[in-house]
């Protein structure tokens, strides 16, 4: 692995912790509570976990500079959704059947920079 490729890797693992305190903030000022960030398991990793009143919600955050590729809420297809329920099934399992019981949805946050101005909160982005 060349210098250049770890820098690299480096400034992603940032850009990507800026994103998803963007994200964090923009949706706690709309009511929700961050109970989780940045969790991960061999098969998965969840970005951010909050509640929403009773609703368990699990948070993908997208930060795309270039939109030519469909742009962030289009980065999350059908393989990047089953990792993400793979991992909210895992959060479930440790955390019991009480959050078993709770209803649960998965939401996409996209932030098209890191200057906070272009972030758009996709509720329910996908179903189980």
């Amino acid at each position: 692995v060349t210098s250049a490729r770890v820098r690299d890797m480096h400034m992603r693992a940032q850009h990507g912790a800026a994103a998803e305190g963007l994200a964090a903030a923009f949706l706690v000022a709309r009511g929700l509570r961050v109970v989780g960030r940045n969790l991960r398991w061999p098969d998965g990793e969840l970005d951010l976990v909050c509640e929403h009143g009773e609703v368990l919600v699990f948070v993908e955050v997208r930060l795309r500079r270039d939109k030519r590729f469909g742009g962030a809420a289009a980065s999350v297809g059908p393989a990047k959704q089953a990792r993400l329920i793979r991992a909210a099934q895992r959060y479930l399992a440790e955390q019991g059947r009480r959050a078993q019981a709770r209803p649960a949805r998965f939401d996409v946050v996209t932030l098209s920079g890191l200057d906070g101005t272009d972030i758009e909160w996709i509720r329910d982005a996908f179903g189980v």
